[in-house]
């Protein structure tokens, strides 16, 4: 009842994840063919994503794959039925759905709703309303900067460390075929549907929230 309460009562917004700090350096060094390419939505926007969880994403519609594709990342996932509970918490934090919206390229790994239902009820609106009050100096927006890299990787690049918009890193490894997935060193969490392309940014989903905490 908590978590529902949770997910009702707090502000909704168009997001996945966000950092404002630095973003328009981050679209630099070589982004533009995957920015390009990732808003393609001439063909089949499924047929390059991987992982079983792919099967919960709708077939149709503007949360399908072929709908994402279309959209800029934070709309993208707020349409994505297994991010509403994400879409919640970027949503805490004044402007930064718009904040994704407007980057040039980014990859995110984005927490499923059974993630966030791993923290506490109590736990979890503590950090809600953390983002509410202090915006980009909450506990809430590290964690969900820890989420995001300022470029756009799909599977062949993504794997190895990367520097997050927190200013930490994530290990990426495996592959599609085996199963992917990603650490921060002290939570490691499995990619369930990967390489979902949107307008500007690479969505992979994943089943542990990365608290960056070690």
């Amino acid at each position: 009842m908590k978590r529902n309460h949770f997910v009702r009562n707090t502000a909704l917004a168009a997001g996945a994840l966000a950092l404002s700090v630095s973003l328009a350096a981050c679209g630099d060094d070589g982004d533009d063919k995957d920015s390009s390419s990732k808003g393609d939505s001439s063909s089949d926007a499924g047929a390059q994503t991987f992982g079983k969880g792919c099967a919960a994403v709708p077939t149709d519609g503007a949360g399908s794959f072929d709908g994402m594709v279309k959209d800029p990342v934070a709309t993208a996932a707020s349409n994505n039925p297994l991010l509403t509970t994400l879409v919640t918490a970027v949503g805490a934090i004044d402007g930064l759905g718009d904040t994704l919206n407007g980057a040039e390229a980014l990859t995110v790994f984005a927490p499923y709703n059974d993630a966030f239902a791993e923290i506490p009820a109590d736990d979890l609106n503590a950090l809600v309303m953390g983002g509410q009050k202090d915006g980009q100096e909450s506990t809430l927006y590290k964690i969900l900067a820890h989420h995001v890299l300022g470029a756009n990787e799909d599977e062949d690049a993504v794997g190895g460390k990367h520097d997050t918009l927190a200013g930490d890193s994530l290990t990426i490894e495996g592959n599609p075929e085996d199963g992917m997935t990603v650490s921060d060193g002290t939570v490691t969490a499995n990619v369930l549907c990967g390489n979902i392309p949107t307008a500007n940014a690479t969505v992979y989903v994943i089943d542990k929230v990365l608290t960056g905490v070690k």
